[in-house]
């Protein structure tokens, strides 16, 4: 009910928003050319006053439209959620809109799609990089990316002489996962298959 009465005054504003598959709370579906006005309408005029989250789903090399960007908001006051979703048009140089201007907050969030999805926020305040260095050249979130990573070149000479090359993978840190089935919560946290990386090891005698 909370969905069909939102989905029908937002389309007062928007009218080719649709309705979004959710298991959780409403979701939408918009055209990037809308994202703004729409997300724009669901803080002033629906009391959805909080940003949780921006992020992305890569929906494979395959697909066309490759890209989407996800926002998360919260209404603070009525204590519910709704989640807008918006196709990006270039599957080889995905752009979307920032949404800074209406909630701040989102640098970092859309700083962190860029890094991950390659995603480029039109109009973002401080559009680089926030978890890999400048000059890497891939976004690890994106499909395409093994869960080994790429052979990198180690610009920095402290991490170089630590790792005893110029050159090495990226750690199986990022995957597979698994969890056991039957425990307590306390000890069902997932953990990659390939724990090597996480190991210690000793040091010789100084």
């Amino acid at each position: 009910m909370i969905a069909e009465d939102l989905k029908f005054t937002l389309q007062q504003k928007i009218p080719v928003l649709a309705e979004r598959p959710s298991t959780d709370w409403p979701a939408f579906n918009v055209p990037i050319s809308d994202l703004i006005a729409t997300i724009e309408a669901l803080r002033d005029d629906h009391d959805y006053d909080m940003l949780v989250d921006a992020t992305a789903i890569d929906n494979g090399t395959e697909a066309s439209p490759r890209f989407t960007v996800v926002y998360h908001l919260f209404g603070i006051r009525k204590r519910a959620y709704v989640r807008i979703a918006a196709d990006c048009e270039n599957d080889e140089e995905p752009t979307a809109p920032t949404v800074t201007g209406l909630f701040p907050s989102a640098d970092w969030h859309e700083r962190e799609v860029f890094d991950m999805f390659g995603i480029r926020y039109d109009g973002h305040p401080d559009m680089r990089r926030i978890l890999m260095w400048d000059d890497y050249p891939y976004h690890p979130l994106r499909k395409d990316f093994p869960l080994a990573g790429f052979d990198t070149e180690l610009d920095d000479e402290e991490v170089a002489e630590e790792t005893g090359a110029r050159v090495r993978p990226a750690p199986m840190a990022g995957g597979p996962f698994v969890a056991p089935q039957e425990a307590f919560m306390s000890t069902r946290e997932p953990r990659a298959k390939d724990e090597s990386w996480n190991e210690k090891k000793e040091k010789p005698d100084q």
